[in-house]
């Protein structure tokens, strides 16, 4: 079989930057941890700051996660150095499939674990130094409240594959009660194909 991947993608799998060996060889002063419990992939990121400019100075990470995730979260870990907190914050996943030369589309939700965990690592710094009004949580909206399917549900099953909303609705059990959220849930769907997959 071919490798799917760019080369890219093959160099930060096969030598992967910045991992962590072990957590007391490195003085971090945020920590991350995000999981995808479909899949049985998580992620831990861990970030150096320099309080004065509020940069990310040095980061490491570590996985138990498939060659798209580990080749994810080395270029990440690259892209933030010397990057600030408030920039590092909005990276997205289209962001790190750009600097790997893309992703295949059925790879893309694994490169969302490293920007995950690095927000919430950013967060955890924030928390510690008593910053907690720059502390930002990802709201969670039912959107199905026969089922409680929440918004980011419908966004884990479109990064999983599903496009249509009968394939939503197959892996996670929305609008299989009364129905009326369905117009909702199709929006949604069309937003994150968007987000996460249109070039």
């Amino acid at each position: 079989m071919s490798w799917i991947y760019s080369d890219i993608v093959k160099d930060h799998f096969m030598n992967p930057r910045n991992v962590l060996s072990d957590e007391a060889d490195f003085d971090f002063d945020g920590k991350g941890i995000v999981g995808n419990i479909k899949c049985g992939d998580e992620m831990a990121f861990y970030i150096k700051v320099d309080s004065k400019k509020q940069t990310i100075t040095d980061c490491r990470w570590k996985t138990y996660g498939c060659a798209s995730a580990i080749a994810s979260t080395s270029a990440l870990s690259e892209m933030v150095k010397n990057m600030t907190l408030d920039d590092a914050f909005k990276i997205t996943p289209k962001d790190v499939a750009k600097k790997l030369g893309e992703l295949p589309d059925h790879k893309i939700h694994c490169s969302v674990l490293g920007d995950k965990a690095l927000r919430e690592a950013i967060n955890d710094y924030y928390q510690k130094q008593g910053m907690t009004d720059k502390i930002v949580k990802e709201d969670i909206n039912i959107i199905c409240k026969c089922m409680n399917v929440t918004d980011h549900d419908i966004e884990d099953a479109v990064l999983e594959g599903a496009r249509e909303f009968v394939d939503v609705q197959g892996l996670t059990k929305c609008s299989t009660g009364c129905g009326s959220c369905k117009e909702e849930i199709t929006d949604l769907i069309a937003k994150y194909v968007a987000t996460h997959f249109n070039k």
